[in-house]
């Protein structure tokens, strides 16, 4: 006779983990084991955060995610909220201190810190975690399912949760495996795109700009605020305002991955994309232009990028004074009213030839996947077959940097949890 768990996990990332611990809490016990196909466990979470792993944020709600149903994240969310995640962490022995933006972060400073206290719960619970044993299939047979490994193996359980990610940094293990999984019981499909991942950028400048080739590697290292604008066929689309770091082969920093998942659902949809910087954020041309003019009165001698530099990096100042072609040793009071108008337009709205991301293999996270609509948000279980749940990246959902995404993965895996340890009772 075939042994039986009471719960397969797929998928031993941050979401299965939580989902495996927070059954085996709430059903002692319970038969549970979490299958990864990884040959270590945790990759994600140990390059998460700078390999400091941003756990949660200190306040979390469904406003900080896009994709699918904000009334399905909410009540997920509220089940299990940022401030019982941190309770939780400091229950197995993860002490969380708070940096800029409200974000968590252990007081370690290592995601290994995290990584080990997760593991060490699970064994104290006596889940079973198998690294290297990747899921090629999955079946149901009468009452139970059957996992199907790679190699002949097959595990079976009375439940399964699928928490196997999306495609997002696929050195972890994601290889989008958990899509065909769930859709081999009717579940629906969202096209994914990857999100939160750095942009590339080419030299493409506005009509009447000196084509400076080769721009943004000069500043590369630099960091700075922005405000990021999309349009999609002409009409704004989204502006987020935030730190933006220039690279060599673009842009990255927390604005600039925010923006990039709207980037890259709006050329999935097949719209004519525009991306403008105002390196000024908070500023409009009105506004920058009355502060110009009080410059103007108070330092007519002064060179126009060392003014500019008031403002903005000295770096960023001097490139965009050469990219409207005025010289950089030009003083206030020479600059005529065309070329301050140009500067200052320059300023609040440049186009950013934005050509792509740098794909799954830098994204942080993955957007689309199998729809919000098809899981109850009491339970995560599906709605579509009974006894299979999903939690985590796998789902239409992805939060912005700082933190969300994480707790998305708690909250979801708590609620999983819960609603299996019932079942198993």
């Amino acid at each position: 006779m075939r042994y039986v768990n009471d719960v397969a996990v797929v998928g031993a990332g941050a979401a299965g983990l939580a989902a495996a611990i927070f059954t085996a809490r709430a059903a002692p016990g319970a038969r549970v084991v979490c299958l990864d196909g990884a040959g270590r466990i945790g990759a994600k979470i140990l390059v998460s955060g700078g390999s400091r792993c941003n756990v949660t944020n200190r306040v979390v709600t469904e406003r900080d995610f896009w994709g699918g149903s904000s009334r399905v994240v909410r009540s997920v969310l509220r089940a299990f909220p940022a401030e019982r995640a941190a309770a939780f962490f400091q229950s197995i022995g993860v002490g969380l201190h708070e940096e800029d933006d409200g974000k968590l972060f252990p007081d370690s400073n290592r995601s290994r810190t995290v990584l080990d206290a997760l593991l060490g719960e699970a064994a104290r619970l006596n889940v079973a975690i198998e690294p290297g044993q990747r899921v090629v299939g999955l079946r149901r047979e009468g009452e139970q399912f059957v996992v199907a490994i790679e190699g002949g193996r097959a595990v079976a359980a009375r439940a399964v949760v699928l928490a196997t990610g999306g495609r997002s940094l696929p050195k972890s293990g994601s290889d989008g495996v958990g899509y065909t999984l769930a859709q081999g019981f009717g579940h629906g499909y969202v096209e994914t795109t990857p999100a939160l991942a750095p942009l590339i950028l080419g030299d493409d400048v506005p009509a009447g700009a000196l084509p400076t080739a080769g721009w943004h590697p000069a500043l590369s290292g630099v960091s700075h605020p922005v405000r990021l604008s999309l349009r999609v066929n002409g009409r704004a689309a989204t502006s987020l305002d935030g730190a933006l770091l220039w690279t060599h082969f673009g842009a990255s920093g927390p604005v600039v991955l925010n923006l990039s998942r709207h980037w890259h659902r709006a050329r999935l949809e097949g719209g004519a994309i525009d991306v403008a910087i105002n390196v000024c954020p908070g500023d409009t041309f009105e506004t920058l232009e009355g502060w110009w003019l009080q410059q103007e009165h108070a330092r007519p001698r002064a060179q126009v990028a060392t003014v500019v530099a008031s403002r903005i990096p000295a770096a960023v100042a001097s490139t965009w004074v050469d990219r409207v072609g005025i010289e950089r040793e030009t003083t206030m009071a020479h600059v005529s009213r065309d070329d301050r108008r140009r500067l200052i337009h320059a300023l609040v709205e440049t186009p950013l030839d934005v050509r792509d991301s740098r794909g799954y293999g830098y994204a942080e996270v993955t957007a689309g996947g199998i729809p919000l609509d098809e899981i109850d948000p009491a339970t995560m279980e599906s709605r579509v077959c009974r006894g299979l749940y999903l939690v985590g990246e796998i789902l239409d959902v992805d939060g912005r940097l700082g933190g969300f995404n994480f707790q998305w993965a708690w909250s979801s895996g708590w609620v999983a949890g819960q609603a299996l340890a019932r079942t198993l009772r």
